[in-house]
């Protein structure tokens, strides 16, 4: 009887196929990881920016227009559209400007957000938010 030779390799087959599931797990959710805006947002008790940074502020009124701090006295309310093309003249110039965001109080969420988004797609770098100094008494929920 002839005897058959053990062998000693090892099978790999099993190891691919876990390293090909975990690829296509890390392919699916790495495009979800890298949404959203980045901001540098600011300390509340940071300190007073120079007068020359804090005249470039688009803010956000409750009904949730646009108002941009550097443009005309007459033209107060600015679309979607006119606050990419003014942001990108400004950057035009001064590329590394930092740009404030001023959302009242009761302006959604949404409605920031979407000017912050409007900024980014200008090519925005430095974002930072207008806060007031905070008081003594207990935050509203």
């Amino acid at each position: 009887m002839a005897r058959r030779k053990l062998s000693s390799d090892m099978n790999v087959v099993p190891y691919i196929d876990v390293m090909l599931v975990l690829l296509v797990i890390f392919m699916v959710t790495a495009p979800m990881m890298t949404q959203g805006i980045e901001v540098d947002l600011p300390d509340v008790k940071a300190q007073s920016m120079s007068k020359e940074d804090e005249d470039r502020i688009l803010s956000v009124d409750p009904k949730g227009n646009y108002h941009l701090s550097w443009i005309g006295e007459g033209k107060t309310i600015v679309g979607d559209d006119e606050v990419v093309t003014e942001v990108q003249g400004l950057l035009a110039t001064k590329p590394e400007q930092m740009i404030l965001v001023h959302g009242d109080r009761q302006t959604p969420y949404e409605n920031v957000a979407k000017a912050m988004g409007l900024l980014s797609d200008a090519g925005a770098k430095k974002i930072g938010f207008v806060t007031d100094e905070p008081t003594d008494e207990k935050p509203r929920r």
